[in-house]
C-alpha cells in the first residue's frame, strides 16, 4: 500500500486545504479593460481541489481559510456552501470597513482565446488568509478532534505574506502528528514571491520555503517551472527554458526530486503543450515505488477557460490515490478531471464522477439523451 491512511469511520473529514479563496470576476469572452460586467466565482489553487473532491467526487470536505467580516466576504462563504464544502473553519476577520486592517482578495481574470493568452490581475495584499497566524486556524481542533484522513496545501498560500509562510508549516505540522496525508502544490507565482526583493531574492525566498516544507510531503505536485523556481531541479531537454512534452526529461526530474525527497510517496506533474490559448495538448505523468505510470494524452484538447485545469488534476489524482492506492489509475483520474475542468468557465469544476469515468474510457464525447 502507498498509504496507512486514517479510517474514514474516525473522521469527520475525507480531506481538508488550507489557501486562499478569493472573488473571481470573469469578463466572459471579453476583456477587463473594456469590460462592463463581470461574472462572479469562487477560486483558489488550494480551495479548487478540495471543491473538486466534493463537489465532483463526493467527499466530506473543509477549506481552512480567512475573511474579512464584510459583505464582500459573506458573498465568497455563499458560494464556496453552494460547492458542499464545510465552512466550519474560515476565520472571520474585523475589517475598519475600507481594507486597511485586512480584506478579501479579488481576482479579474480573461480566458484568452486562440493567440491571446490567458490573463490574470490579482488585487489580494493585506487580505484576512494573508494574515492569519495558527492559532487563528483552530488547527488541533480540525486535524486532533475532529480527524481529516488528507491534508492539501500549496505555494501559492505560502507566497502571500512573510506570516502565511509560518502558518502553512505550522498547519502541516500538525496535519503529521495526527497521522493526516499531506499533499502539497508547488504553484510557484513569479508575481507574489516578487514581494522579498528583487527577482534574485525573490527565487531565493521561494526555494527556501518550498524546501523545507518539501521535507512533510507525502505527495508532490507541480509542473517543471514549479519544480525548477521552487525545488532546484530542471528538465533535462528543454530549449529556452520552454514548456514541452518532454516526457523523458521530466522523468528525470521527479526521480531527482525523490532521491532528495524520499518522503515523497508520491511526485506528480502535468504536461502542457500550449498550441494556443484554446487548443493544449494536455497529460501528465507519476512516480510511485520506484515507477512512472503516465496518463493517456489528450492531444488537441479544446479549452475554454485555463484557469484551475491543474488544480482539478490534483483533486482527481487525490481521489484516485485515496480510493485505489494504485497511482497509475489515479494519474488517469487527474488529467481527465483536469481535462474536463477546461472545457467549462471559472476556476473550479462542474464534472461528476461519472464523466471523468467515461473520459478515461474514451466515451466520453458521445451525445447523452
Amino acid at each position: 500500500m502507498l498509504f496507512q491512511m486514517k479510517d474514514a469511520k474516525d473522521c469527520a473529514y475525507d480531506a481538508a486545504a488550507l489557501g486562499e479563496v478569493m472573488l473571481r470576476l470573469d469578463p466572459g469572452e471579453g476583456r477587463i479593460r473594456c469590460a462592463r460586467e463581470f461574472r462572479v466565482w469562487e477560486g483558489g489553487g488550494e480551495y479548487n481541489v478540495i471543491r473538486g473532491l466534493r463537489r465532483c467526487f463526493k467527499m466530506r470536505t473543509a477549506i481552512l481559510t480567512a475573511f474579512a467580516d464584510n459583505e464582500v466576504g459573506k458573498l465568497m462563504e455563499d458560494l464556496i456552501l453552494q460547492g458542499g464544502v464545510d465552512t466550519s473553519y474560515i476565520r472571520w476577520m474585523e475589517t475598519d470597513g475600507i481594507g486597511r486592517t485586512c480584506r478579501n482578495g479579488l481576482n479579474f481574470t480573461e480566458r484568452g482565446y486562440g493567440i491571446r493568452g490567458a490573463l490574470g490581475c490579482s488585487d489580494r495584499a493585506n487580505t484576512a488568509i494573508s494574515m492569519a497566524k495558527p492559532e487563528d486556524l483552530d488547527l488541533e481542533r480540525l486535524f486532533g478532534e475532529a480527524g481529516v484522513r488528507w491534508f492539501h496545501t500549496g505555494g501559492i498560500y505560502a507566497a502571500l505574506s512573510e506570516q502565511s509562510c509560518k502558518t502553512v508549516i505550522e498547519a502541516i505540522k500538525i496535519a503529521k502528528k495526527y497521522g493526516t496525508i499531506v499533499s502539497y502544490d508547488l504553484n510557484y507565482r513569479p508575481s507574489m514571491w516578487n514581494r522579498t526583493g528583487s527577482k534574485e531574492e525573490a527565487l531565493k525566498k521561494a526555494r527556501e520555503v518550498n524546501r523545507e516544507i518539501a521535507g512533510y510531503v507525502d505527495v508532490m505536485i507541480g509542473n517543471e517551472e514549479d519544480f525548477t523556481a521552487c525545488l532546484g531541479f530542471e528538465v533535462e531537454g528543454n530549449k529556452d527554458g520552454l514548456l514541452q512534452l518532454n516526457t523523458a526529461g521530466y522523468e528525470k526530474m521527479i526521480r531527482k526530486a525523490v532521491e532528495e525527497y524520499p518522503n515523497f510517496k508520491v511526485c506528480a506533474t502535468t504536461l502542457r503543450q500550449v498550441k494556443s490559448a484554446t487548443v493544449n495538448d494536455w497529460s501528465a505523468i507519476c512516480y510511485a515505488e520506484g515507477k512512472i505510470y503516465r496518463s493517456d494524452e489528450y492531444k488537441g484538447l479544446e479549452i475554454l477557460d485555463r484557469v484551475g485545469g491543474g488544480d482539478s488534476f490534483a483533486s482527481g489524482l487525490i481521489y484516485g490515490l485515496m480510493t485505489t492506492q494504485d497511482a497509475g489509475r489515479a494519474v488517469q483520474y487527474g488529467a481527465a478531471h483536469g481535462a474536463l475542468a477546461m472545457t467549462t468557465p471559472g476556476d473550479t469544476t462542474m464534472a461528476d464522477l461519472k464523466e471523468v469515468e467515461a473520459v478515461m474510457n474514451k466515451t466520453g464525447s458521445r451525445v447523452i439523451r
